[in-house]
């Protein structure tokens, strides 16, 4: 079996594939001398936004993790949730992989959660994971959904400037359902200089949202559950009550993924946004609770060959905080004055 070079291509971007550290080591890679040292040459200017678990699995069987190719566990829950994504990792992950924490790399002096950081901290953060201008990062989460913040972490390094950036397809629960390898084995790698190039028109602030929400020149596609979204079903940070503001459209993260957690298929994610009334040739910002999910609607937009969706950073955490009550449509309590 050799690497999954023939994976379709999900996008507009043409399909890359990583360079390998210098040594591949191991006798059970598929790829005989001549084409490993190809594979060592060969890095494309762009790369696909998902990935195959097959594809991953051979990279990582071929010893190709390094300087080259960094996997990344993107892994993060409420709070509420009470889990320790840290130790989940430490007890196993993807062979090679590292731990991003999306807290951490955050705006730390923000009242809000993990509101994007600085390019500086951007930068020094992924340096230090050992990612350079030329790594093909791959990330992944350990949802039960099949994937849920990856996408957020994905779109982050495209927002810092990082096109070489792919989300693993189906994530953790459809590698572990496939029989890959995992492990508890650590590494450190090597830290790398990394340069941000922000691109801060793909982020919009509440200022934003505020002036569209009058002139609604701009579709806004909101991620949460529909209940969450109704005001029908209760927001899981305790300061919040459940709605949205005027001119959003519901597009659940959940919907963009099939029963077993992997992206539907281009056919299926065209039919969501035009049932919803989105025109994926119009300017497109997206929103959820804290930024997270909304990332979700990029990826697929991005599929579908419209690379240019916005996020709402402070999503639907800050909306709530600060803007009047008639701002707040809800089918349940609503917001008091």
């Amino acid at each position: 079996m050799g690497l999954d070079f023939e994976l379709p291509l999900r996008g507009s971007e043409s399909p890359g594939l990583p360079c390998a550290p210098i040594g591949i080591a191991g006798t059970d890679c598929p790829l005989p001398p001549c084409a490993r040292s190809s594979f060592l040459r060969v890095m494309a200017a762009q790369t696909r936004a998902l990935v195959s678990g097959q594809w991953l699995a051979e990279a990582v069987r071929c010893n190709l993790v390094g300087p080259k190719l960094r996997i990344l566990d993107t892994s993060w829950y409420l709070p509420k949730l009470k889990r320790d994504t840290k130790a989940e990792f430490a007890q196993r992950h993807i062979p090679g992989s590292l731990f991003f924490d999306i807290d951490e790399c955050s705006d730390r002096s923000s009242a809000l959660d993990h509101m994007l950081p600085t390019a500086s901290h951007f930068s020094r953060y992924v340096g230090d994971l050992g990612i350079g201008s030329d790594t093909h990062v791959v990330v992944y989460d350990t949802s039960d959904f099949g994937s849920f913040s990856a996408p957020r972490v994905w779109w982050m390094f495209r927002m810092f400037g990082h096109s070489l950036v792919s989300v693993l397809d189906g994530g953790w629960k459809n590698w572990l359902l496939d029989g890959h390898p995992v492990t508890a084995e650590s590494c450190v790698p090597e830290r790398t200089e990394f340069r941000a190039a922000v691109n801060l028109s793909w982020v919009k602030s509440y200022e934003d949202v505020l002036e569209n929400v009058g002139t609604r020149r701009v579709q806004v596609v909101d991620a949460r559950s529909a209940g969450r979204f109704r005001g029908t079903e209760p927001e899981p940070r305790d300061d919040t009550l459940p709605g949205h503001f005027p001119g959003a459209i519901n597009m659940p993260f959940t919907s963009f993924m099939d029963a077993s957690g992997k992206e539907l298929e281009t056919e299926g994610l065209s039919k969501l946004f035009r049932e919803a009334g989105v025109d994926l040739e119009q300017p497109l910002w997206t929103t959820c609770g804290s930024g997270v999910t909304a990332c979700h609607v990029v990826l697929a937009a991005h599929l579908l060959g419209h690379p240019g969706a916005c996020v709402y950073d402070g999503s639907w955490s800050e909306w709530f905080k600060r803007a009047s009550p008639e701002l707040i449509i809800s089918e349940g309590e609503g917001k008091k004055v």
